[in-house]
């Protein structure tokens, strides 16, 4: 899908990228710019039904410069039913979350045939106006039935393109089960979190934003700790010795003249074994995925400094600024500079 680069020797004056030596969670994350964009509780009484459309409904109103929306949910009060549009609802109860990483419509309510009080439109406006920080944090909503719960529900930007792992790992839906639990770190976010949303208090909404990435992060780390459940996928290969030595390795020198025979002497593992358990796992062979990782970390780049697009090309392990563009538009459809512009 890209030609090879001209690869740089070691260069200790080249330009170096901030990664977080062997935390390639952290690295993706971080690379992948993600933001908060709202977050908010909502306190709802049987009969009720909270649903969205799916975000590209949406997405430009509430974060204009992010490519793609995520959404979590978390129930901290009572039970529910979630799931996504047109798809059999399940049950949710105190501790649990929904996670709509794709972007599709979605909805929770208080019984599964629960019909809704609103439309798309409807929704999207609210979104937009909670987004622009004119509603309330804590959102009323449902009936006079004596059932109640609450949930909090989070909005995060991230780019989607040219490459996230994370995206690409991640299922449709995720239900999961008691991914807080007293005492724990996400309890602890959780009751921050809620404190900050039914208080008035200077600089709350920076500070709801920061705890929407790092609940959001946690709830990775947790469906992270039990990847070990699931054959494939680039979760699971952080967790597998062989192809986590080997992304720690491409993510923390992504510039080096790495080779097939470099990283399987480097991982301890003949080529043939690093291949296989690589392309089994990640789903791709290690140079390809170094190849899209470094064009997403030059498009990280472009986005956000303004050094030169030759300097760029030799941060990402290119000789020269010809063959990086070359690789680069590609890669992506459009050349540096144009990227750059957009």
């Amino acid at each position: 899908m890209t030609e090879e680069p001209n690869r740089l020797p070691d260069r200790p004056d080249a330009f170096e990228l901030p990664v977080q030596g062997s935390d390639v969670l952290s690295d993706v994350l971080r690379t992948i710019r993600l933001s908060g964009s709202m977050l908010f509780l909502v306190d709802a009484t049987e009969p009720w039904k909270s649903h969205a459309p799916a975000t590209q409904a949406f997405a430009r109103a509430v974060l204009p410069h992010a490519q793609h929306l995520i959404s979590y949910h978390i129930v901290v009060g009572g039970q529910c039913w979630a799931g996504l549009a047109g798809d059999p609802m399940e049950p949710l109860a105190e501790g649990d979350a929904l996670v709509v990483p794709q972007g599709d419509a979605y909805a929770l309510a208080s019984a599964p045939d629960a019909p809704p009080s609103y439309g798309d439109d409807d929704a999207v406006a609210f979104f937009r106006a909670m987004a622009a920080g004119e509603l309330p944090s804590v959102v009323q909503e449902g009936g006079s039935g004596a059932a109640h719960t609450s949930f909090i529900c989070g909005f995060l930007g991230c780019d989607a393109r040219p490459f996230n792992p994370i995206l690409w790992a991640l299922p449709r839906v995720m239900h999961l089960h008691r991914v807080a639990q007293p005492g724990d770190r996400l309890s602890h976010l959780l009751a921050y979190a809620i404190a900050e949303l039914r208080e008035l208090r200077a600089g709350r909404r920076d500070v709801l934003l920061r705890l929407s990435e790092l609940m959001f992060v946690e709830v990775v780390r947790r469906h992270l700790s039990g990847a070990a459940t699931e054959p494939t996928g680039w979760l699971a290969a952080l967790r597998d010795p062989l192809t986590a030595r080997v992304l720690a390795r491409m993510h923390a020198q992504p510039a080096h003249a790495w080779t097939l025979d470099l990283l399987s002497e480097a991982a301890g593992a003949s080529r043939s074994t690093l291949a296989e358990r690589f392309v089994q796992l990640v789903g791709q062979p290690p140079m390809q995925y170094l190849a899209g990782w470094r064009m997403q970390l030059a498009t990280r780049l472009l986005a956000e400094h303004s050094m030169k697009v030759r300097t760029i090309a030799e941060s990402v392990g290119y000789a020269s600024e010809a063959a990086f563009s070359r690789a680069f538009k590609k890669y992506t459809g459009a050349s540096p500079q144009t990227w750059r512009q957009r």
